[in-house]
């Protein structure tokens, strides 16, 4: 019996993927929870042949809950479904350690097809991201300056060129004021720009919003 654990903070999201799985896997047992500290928790109690977690979630990002699992339940396989592009976190979301990257505006038969990827012990990337990954294995100067930030610079770089105040940006991740400062000025300064507006054009310019 397949053992699916569903995380995302939409209920009707959790229903709708929990439909799609039990049509391809009917004897399947899918339990679902709506945060991160939940998912860890759950990660830890039981046995799991698959976890399939939104990447925006409450409290951890998907992306640190991520790597919480990868610490303590390495074994347990992580699809991750986002409504950011690929071109975004999937390279990310890969190397911290997921077994997988899908859009939710992928078709339902594609989820199947991930799932069944992941539970054959195998990594599911469409070719674009296979494409980019492979690209990513350059050297670091020939890298776009996004892609030398770290995670929680690249997460503040997007909250702030979306129109994100740091008092707001703060409260999002669960940071202080000083903290998220921080942040913004080392990452202006990785990717020699001089304030909100040149970053928020640079986001712009390549997609990242």
């Amino acid at each position: 019996m397949v053992r699916i654990l569903i995380v995302d903070d939409h209920a009707i999201v959790r229903k709708g993927l929990k439909e799609i799985l039990l049509e391809a896997y009917p004897s399947a047992h899918i339990e679902d929870v709506a945060d991160a500290d939940s998912m860890i928790n759950k990660a830890k109690e039981s046995n799991w042949d698959i976890i399939i977690s939104d990447l925006s979630l409450p409290g951890l990002s998907g992306l640190e809950a991520l790597k919480h699992l990868k610490q303590f339940v390495p074994k347990i396989p992580v699809l991750i479904l986002s409504v950011h592009p690929e071109e975004q976190y999937a390279i990310r979301i890969l190397k911290a350690g997921a077994a997988g990257y899908l859009n939710k505006d992928t078709a339902p038969d594609e989820l199947v097809k991930a799932v069944q990827r992941v539970l054959q012990g195998r990594k599911y990337i469409s070719s674009s991201v296979a494409e980019k990954l492979a690209s990513s294995l350059d050297l670091e100067n020939g890298k776009m300056s996004h892609e030398l930030l770290s995670d929680r610079e690249f997460e503040v770089l997007k909250l702030i060129a979306s129109g994100k105040t740091i008092s707001e940006i703060d409260v999002l991740l669960s940071l202080s004021i000083t903290t998220v400062s921080t942040y913004r000025s080392r990452l202006l300064a990785k990717m020699d720009l001089k304030n909100n507006a040149e970053l928020t054009m640079y986001a712009i310019e390549n997609k990242l919003l």
